[in-house]
């Protein structure tokens, strides 16, 4: 393989991107009546172009009961109410530069050099419909046994080979919160699998995923699952799908429609075979000699690696050692890392890989790029942030504006990954009660640091961690400073949680209430007992009939109970702090030195108090 990758880079053909010589600027103004615009104007910036008085724009508007000042953004309404008061037509036309060029690259492969690339297939449905447990069967892995309740957190990406043909696989979140993610899995995928349940029939999710799905404008295979349960009723499942224009083949519709089980693997081989044919009909291509692009699938903050993003490559071939844009973040691949975490040189169309090296952490369903010139990567992701910034500035300002008479709500958000991020974010946002304001302060992927505290202790904010726990010395500094921090790991029950703290109606919620905290300093492997942790006490007392958890890097991995403990050679039911022990964890056996172990009790609380 070295020697491949070596051969690879001396021969490098792949085409370069000029990203600069696709800058389009658009001259703004009076164009044969007609106003051109590209971006929004400050009201004075817009008097300008139009040679009309400032006072004329703000009578306009004052009438209409705004008052907005010389300073104010105009909105793209905005402008075209004012060009239509003012007898003139309005167009807006699209400028390209350093902030945009990501979104509007307009690259023409040659026809002779493309050629056919793996399908990109998203699984889509309602929760606990067997989505995960399909893409399990087929991996032959089990990614559910590691989700909170059962429910895929975060977007993951996989590629499958079935008959010497591979297939990338983009597993989206089933729930109702992560209806963005969804409509992002949909915009990068070829096919569309749909998971419904025999025995539950189409749900609201179900619903919003095919939405998604038609909208994207690809082809959609319909797996009715769970056909082996007593309730199963395929019939009743395939008559709602023909009530939202999914008729069955079979009963005279055109969707591909295939009845089995993804616990026991019943006819998922049909459905791999009708994915490999849909693909095979539609001649999917791509050009693998130029530098690559694509779109972030996921991305978090990993301890020992640095910022990782998951990227899908769309186009084009990745390598290490390549000068990469995502979004506002740049930097160089050190190392590309396959699904199962193996290292690999070369990324091809349709493959998605880690990749680490960059400079910071992108969001979810930013774009990427590949440039040989390392100074333009630098720039353009330079001036990508500054607009990013400039435009949270803004997005802060009228935040401020809105709030005013209305009971706020001032939430500090971190999360695991980016995807989990983006998603609470879109749920928030779609919280309206009447009277109230919920708002963000600040929403980053990371642990919660003395900087949230203090933040939070400056705008009167709660702190939530989701899927992240906070030290012992932040916990501290947290309670020292009055400031509430809360701990969820499914997206719904935290929806609920805010919904009914705007309201009013505070009914008591199950939270976990540390009760210790313990490092892991050494591990055993016993054939018969599993992994033995040696760990020490940090603070508070391991009791042998808590709760557990594992936290890496801040995050939680797993969530398990004691099955054993011993202080010295004593078998014990609780070890204090200061003590040294050994603890075997309930079916959990991938420790590593330097991870904590927390147990906690259950108790009720009431969110905000």
């Amino acid at each position: 393989m070295k020697k491949n990758f070596k051969n690879f880079k001396k021969n490098d053909t792949r085409q370069n991107i000029d990203l600069k010589s696709q800058f389009k600027k658009v001259d703004t103004g009076i164009k044969n009546g007609v106003f051109i615009f590209s971006s929004p104007l400050t009201v004075d910036e817009f008097s300008k172009k139009i040679n009309k008085p400032v006072s004329d724009i703000l009578k306009y508007f004052f009438l209409k009961g705004k008052m907005l000042n010389l300073n104010t953004l105009l909105s793209e309404e905005q402008i075209g109410e004012l060009c239509l008061e003012f007898n003139y037509d309005f167009q807006k036309q699209v400028s390209i530069d350093e902030t945009n060029i990501l979104e509007n690259l307009n690259i023409k492969d040659d026809p002779s050099k493309l050629k056919p690339r793996p399908p990109v297939v998203t699984i889509m449905g309602h929760v606990d419909h067997g989505k995960t447990t399909l893409l399990d069967y087929i991996r032959k892995t089990h990614v559910v046994s590691g989700e909170a309740g059962g429910i895929t957190q975060h977007i993951g990406a996989y590629q499958v080979e079935y008959k010497n043909k591979k297939i990338t696989f983009i597993d989206t979140p089933g729930h109702e919160a992560f209806t963005e993610m969804r409509a992002r899995g949909a915009n990068v995928t070829d096919i569309v699998v749909l998971i419904v349940a025999a025995d539950d029939g189409i749900k609201p999710q179900t619903e919003e995923a095919i939405d998604h799905a038609k909208a994207a404008g690809v082809p959609i295979v319909v797996f009715i699952n769970k056909i082996d349960k007593p309730a199963a009723n395929p019939d009743l499942a395939m008559s709602q799908l023909s009530e939202k224009g999914l008729t069955a083949e079979e009963w005279g519709g055109e969707t591909i429609t295939i009845k089995g089980s993804a616990l026991k693997g019943t006819n998922v081989p049909d459905l791999l075979e009708n994915i490999l044919l849909i693909a095979e009909m539609n001649e999917y291509k791509a050009n693998p000699d130029r530098l690559a692009t694509g779109v972030v699938v996921e991305s978090k903050l990993d301890k020992g690696l640095g910022p990782v993003a998951t990227v899908l490559v769309q186009n084009g071939t990745l390598a290490k050692g390549d000068f990469i844009i995502i979004g506002g973040v740049y930097g160089r691949v050190r190392i590309m890392l396959d699904e199962n975490n193996r290292e690999v040189k070369v990324a091809l169309p349709s493959q998605p890989v880690k990749v680490v090296g960059i400079n910071d952490v992108p969001a979810a369903g930013d774009h990427f790029v590949v440039s040989v010139n390392e100074k333009d990567v630098k720039d353009i992701a330079a001036k990508i942030k500054a607009n990013e910034k400039l435009k949270q500035f803004q997005f802060d300002q009228e935040m401020h504006k809105d709030s005013e008479g209305k009971k706020l709500l001032n939430v500090i958000l971190k999360t695991d990954v980016h995807g989990s991020l983006e998603a609470i974010k879109g749920m928030v946002s779609k919280i309206e009660i009447p009277g109230t304001k919920l708002t963000l302060v600040r929403t980053a992927v990371g642990g919660i640091s003395e900087s949230d505290v203090q933040l939070a202790k400056a705008s009167n904010a709660i702190i939530i961690g989701f899927n992240i726990k906070p030290s012992r010395n932040i916990k501290d500094i947290a309670d020292s400073q009055k400031v509430k921090i809360y701990f969820f790991d499914i997206i719904y029950k935290l929806k609920e949680s805010l919904e009914k703290l705007l309201t009013g109606t505070l009914d008591p919620i199950m939270v976990e209430e540390e009760t210790g905290e313990a490092e892991v300093k050494q591990i055993w492997h016993h054939s018969q007992v599993g992994t033995i942790i040696g760990c020490q006490v940090l603070n508070g007392e391991i009791n042998r009939n808590d709760k557990a958890r594992v936290l890496r890097d801040g995050a939680v991995i797993c969530k398990t109970g004691i099955s054993s403990m011993k202080h010295l050679k004593e078998v014990v039911n609780k070890i204090t702090t200061g003590m040294e022990g050994g603890i075997v964890l309930e079916k959990y056996n991938d420790i590593k030195v330097g991870d904590i172990i927390q147990t906690y009790k259950v108790v009720q609380k009431v969110l905000g108090q």
